[in-house]
């Protein structure tokens, strides 16, 4: 018998970078450093992006999304996550849920992981309900310790119809 179910894993990372917005989940967060990337460079949902296209079998952000491409300079990631939302739905299949950590020393995400759940879940066309994001430091260990960057690790549950 065919497993309906698919788990994909996720994990994007982006230097910190004077001179650019931070945007992790589509939510803007004020900080005196921003997330360097083609895109808005939002870890968050470029983590996502990989867990559903590796749940589905269907590659990978670089091959929807080639960084250096003209259109994606400066496009919402959350645009991205859409476009893979869309692409599954082409291939009957659901989101079940996705599950996401960021790793971060700074800034402090309690107070915006309400709003992200809401933008990425209204992205995908789910409940904030299936959608869980955390955040947690490294301890100061490694280039997120030392404030060098931002990582993120997602998993993603789909059913296939």
């Amino acid at each position: 018998m065919k497993s309906r179910l698919r788990v994909g894993i996720g994990y994007d990372v982006h230097a910190l970078a004077r001179g650019h917005r931070l945007v992790v989940g589509g939510v803007d967060i004020p900080s005196g450093k921003g997330l360097s990337g083609w895109s808005d460079g939002d870890v968050l949902s470029h983590a996502i992006i990989d867990a559903l296209l590796g749940a589905a079998a269907l590659g990978d952000i670089g091959g929807y999304f080639p960084p250096g491409e003209p259109q994606y300079k400066g496009i919402s990631s959350l645009r991205l996550l859409e476009t893979v939302s869309d692409k599954l739905k082409e291939n009957g299949l659901k989101i079940v849920n996705v599950d996401a950590t960021i790793l971060a020393e700074q800034p402090k995400f309690a107070s915006f992981i309400t709003e992200m759940r809401q933008n990425l879940s209204q992205t995908l066309g789910i409940n904030p309900e299936q959608v869980s994001v955390k955040a947690s430091t490294t301890e100061g260990l490694g280039f997120v310790g030392r404030g060098e960057g931002m990582a993120c690790f997602a998993t993603a549950l789909l059913e296939k119809e």
